[in-house]
């Protein structure tokens, strides 16, 4: 049984092949909007729905699967929780994304543990700037 059926089982609630083609798009496509996965999961079942996706989502967030950023003012963006946590550096006018390492912030978190008691979370940390092509 997948790592998904299990968690699923444990709350009660059963393995849907909605719920199992979202997680499948989300950790294919890497960093994607909603409407993203949405178009991704209608290749294999065009009966789906966005409600269904966002619903989705927010379960497979709450059961610590996928987590999401704010990379603009529209929809968040989805990655899965096991991809190594990294800072997304978003371009103000390409909108291009470029992943950067946590170490780069080491030392900020830990000033920031250290002086305020504050945890940053790398997972949702967004930079916005202008990339190297824009600049």
């Amino acid at each position: 049984m997948s790592e998904l059926a299990n968690m699923l089982r444990d709350r009660g609630l059963r393995l849907t092949p909605q719920r199992q083609l979202v997680l499948d798009a989300v950790r294919r496509l890497g960093h994607a909007t909603p409407e993203q996965v949405h178009a991704a999961v209608v290749e294999h079942a065009a009966g789906v729905n966005i409600t269904t996706i966002y619903r989705t989502l927010e379960l497979l967030e709450e059961l610590d699967l996928v987590t999401h950023v704010h990379l603009s003012h529209g929809a968040p963006t989805y990655h899965d929780v096991n991809e190594a946590q990294h800072v997304h550096l978003v371009c103000r006018a390409c909108e291009h994304v470029q992943e950067l390492d946590q170490e780069e912030l080491a030392t900020l978190a830990g000033r920031l543990l250290q002086q305020r008691g504050f945890r940053l979370d790398i997972a949702h940390v967004a930079l916005f700037g202008l990339c190297g092509r824009c600049a």
